[in-house]
């Protein structure tokens, strides 16, 4: 991995040879010990694809949900930065990429960088698929906004743990109920041509890293 800044913000490339493929990847600080190992898992699901992945530092609870909403656990409230982060990824790291006409883009995220993901999908074309794993559709206002707008991208890949929906607090148990649904709305859209809801073991917190490998190797299956 080659650490690069962009526009302010630190990134992570990993180069896989010539490739026609772009992954990209908004992650936290607690993500920085799994960077190296998801993309070894990427090339090894995806039968040892050829692909250049560029992974950014994000704050996680403030650049990534697209609406502001109370906090559901601690003291800090989420931000709405979902906008300026798009505006980053398509201004100035795609560019710095040198991302050509040719080259197939998709845009991934883990858990708040999940519903990022998603919520990009409905907001451009510009991304030949999303891959969101364990995504935060519990986010107020969500489960609303996926019932009233349409999805821009023509692939989708959602998964979630199979626990992830057995837990206590009231909001977060919605999950589960809440992706059956997006699911659902994605495979009934005429602008979706693929989708499917993968179901692993554990929680929101087990292979988080293969979890997304297993993602991005779905969507370079096309």
């Amino acid at each position: 991995m080659d650490e690069i800044n962009v526009a302010g913000r630190k990134c992570f490339v990993y180069e896989g040879g010539s490739s026609d493929v772009l992954l990209i990847q908004p992650i936290g600080e607690h993500s920085l010990g799994e960077i190296d190992s998801e993309t070894r898992l990427i090339r090894s699901l995806s039968g040892g694809k050829d692909f250049t992945m560029a992974m950014f530092l994000t704050d996680w609870n403030q650049d990534l949900p697209p609406w502001g909403a109370p906090a559901i656990r601690g003291e800090e409230p989420f931000g709405a930065g979902a906008s300026d982060t798009l505006t980053f990824i398509r201004e100035h790291l795609i560019p710095e990429m040198d991302a050509g006409s040719e080259q197939r883009i998709y845009l991934g995220g883990y858990s708040l960088a999940g519903l990022f993901a998603l919520w990009a999908a409905y907001q451009t074309d510009c991304f030949a698929g999303v891959a969101a794993a364990s995504p935060s559709v519990w986010y107020p206002g969500w489960p609303a906004f996926a019932e009233e707008n349409e999805v821009q991208v023509p692939d989708v890949y959602l998964s979630i743990g199979k626990r992830e929906e057995k837990v206590r607090h009231p909001v977060m148990r919605t999950v589960g109920d809440n992706i059956r649904r997006q699911y659902d709305l994605l495979d009934a859209s005429p602008k979706c041509r693929r989708a499917v809801l993968e179901m692993n073991p554990g929680n929101h917190f087990v292979d988080a890293d293969l979890r997304m490998a297993k993602g991005f190797a779905w969507l370079m299956e096309v």
